[in-house]
């Protein structure tokens, strides 16, 4: 039963939305999966989110010697970036993948994030955008915990009026 609750945790972690159908259907009682749930979504989260600081300024340390040393064929497919990198030009580089991102920013914005961690999103994604984009916000911690509550909240009221849906 603990190798079962370690496993929900752990993929609460990650995938946060089908965890608590899952946990149900391998037989944790109804309290020990919600429990298993938030703590590996509140959990996952805090991992990621302090996580992805340092793993974001690793990158940005490093990659201006990945450029250099880098084959030439990774120089030419990945030019715009090196450049970018190497000259530190204070021009923007607009890829498909910044425009993406631009535009989900634009459209949804912080509350967008936070509603869609863990529903949408993933955990690890939705922690690493907050960090990355909403750092200096106030409460950004608090606010994705509430969120992934809330969640857990709506994921138990779907599992208790359709029990049939699930199992």
């Amino acid at each position: 039963m603990v190798i079962k609750f370690l496993h929900v945790i752990l993929l609460a972690s990650v995938k946060y939305f089908l965890t608590l159908p899952y946990a149900m259907i391998i037989g944790l009682e109804y309290k020990q999966a919600v429990i298993a749930v938030l703590i590996g979504g509140i959990g996952g989260f805090l991992f990621f989110y302090y996580l992805s600081k340092p793993v974001l300024r690793g990158i940005d340390f490093i990659w201006p010697y990945v450029c250099k040393f880098a084959p030439p064929v990774y120089r030419v497919k990945y030019k715009a970036m090196c450049e970018k990198k190497l000259l530190q030009d204070s021009s923007k580089i607009f890829t498909g993948k910044s425009r993406f991102i631009a535009k989900i920013r634009s459209t949804y914005g912080f509350w967008g994030i936070v509603f869609a961690t863990p529903f949408i999103l993933t955990i690890p994604l939705g922690a690493f955008l907050a960090s990355k984009y909403y750092s200096k916000r106030k409460h950004i911690v608090l606010y994705m915990i509430m969120s992934i509550v809330g969640w857990t909240g709506v994921l138990s009221g779907l599992v208790h009026l359709f029990p049939n849906i699930f199992f």
